[in-house]
């Protein structure tokens, strides 16, 4: 068993690891805020300023509900943008240091896999700023084919890899993605909540 601070797991030899990344492995929640509000302020200069919550994180569906009369253009506009300025705020990300312990411990003998919801570009930004590119052995990103529709992340990473489900032990902040690594087959005492 080991034991690191808060976090209790038991870790084989063929134990893979799975990594979420925003809110588990980085809390990216500012960083992405300060992204979507250069971005709409640039799109719509008479906007307000949209509080910052650090208990929720600003989305395309926070975006649609702060500004419902969004044409499609301004909105792919904000999209676009906040992808784009995304870098820029980098330096106010922070690695959450036990979970990133654990995975360069790991990355030397175990199979460590990012799952995550995050389009390939911001997340590669991201773990290049922090320089953990290198300590994974698979990396699963959303799709921009995905077009919106919600895709069980743990299921698809364990059909592609040829997975067994037992084997995996998943690090994941949202509900909904540990009810998703559930679905897929992991068992609970297997799911370390962030």
């Amino acid at each position: 068993m080991e034991k690191t601070n808060e976090i209790s797991i038991n870790i084989g030899k063929d134990t893979i690891l799975f990594f979420d990344m925003d809110g588990t492995l980085v809390d990216t929640n500012f960083a992405n805020y300060l992204s979507y509000l250069k971005a709409i302020k640039s799109v719509i200069p008479t906007a307000t300023d949209i509080s910052y919550n650090p208990n929720e994180r600003f989305n395309r569906a926070s975006l649609k509900e702060a500004f419902p009369s969004l044409t499609e253009t301004e909105y792919d506009s904000i999209i676009q943008q906040k992808e784009a300025s995304y870098n820029e705020h980098l330096p106010q990300t922070k690695l959450n240091k036990l979970v990133a312990d654990i995975l360069i411990q790991y990355s030397k003998t175990n199979q460590t896999v990012l799952v995550t919801n995050c389009r390939e570009g911001r997340a590669l930004s991201t773990l290049n700023y922090h320089n953990l590119t290198d300590k994974f052995s698979n990396v699963f990103f959303r799709k921009s084919s995905d077009h919106g529709n919600r895709i069980n992340k743990y299921k698809k990473a364990i059909t592609s890899l040829s997975l067994s489900a037992q084997t995996v032990v998943v690090f994941e902040n949202e509900k909904q993605e540990i009810q998703d690594a559930i679905l897929a087959g992991i068992s609970i005492d297997k799911i370390i909540s962030i």
